[in-house]
């Protein structure tokens, strides 16, 4: 039997890879109800070290380190089914700012790595910042 990602924070010497924080991010989304799942099926997630150049400035941030996930793609609140799909949904989740984030505050790896996901599946949903922050006080 493979190891359960979740024990990431135990068994490394060295940061997590790129493939750990995929593993941590596959976990996380089986975990989600099924209903959920199904919702999200098709909805592509990566795991790259930090966003581009590009990314930033689209979103107008001056270091890669303020950001640990992105959705793009076009919110279900906003889909019809006569549009014509461009590009599949993404969420990206950015695995040096997600470490950094885990140095910095102690959480758990898997949880945090988890919260971002389901952050991004938010918006993936069409929620705001602040809905989603509202949802997660609750």
């Amino acid at each position: 039997m493979p190891p359960d990602p979740r024990d990431l924070t135990h068994r490394h010497t060295t940061p997590p890879s790129l493939e750990d924080i995929v593993a941590l991010a596959e976990v996380a989304l089986d975990a989600l109800p099924e209903a959920l799942r199904e919702m999200v099926r098709g909805t592509a997630i990566i795991v790259e070290d930090v966003p581009d150049d590009e990314t930033l400035a689209e979103l107008g941030l001056d270091s890669p380190w303020d950001l640990t996930g992105l959705y793009r793609g076009v919110p279900l609140t906003q889909k019809s089914v006569l549009d014509v799909p461009r590009e599949p949904d993404t969420v990206l989740l950015y695995r040096e700012p997600i470490l950094l984030e885990w140095i910095e505050t102690g959480e758990d790896l898997f949880r945090l790595v988890r919260n971002v996901l389901v952050h991004e599946i938010g918006h993936h949903f069409g929620l705001s910042d602040e809905d989603i922050a509202r949802l997660e006080g609750e």
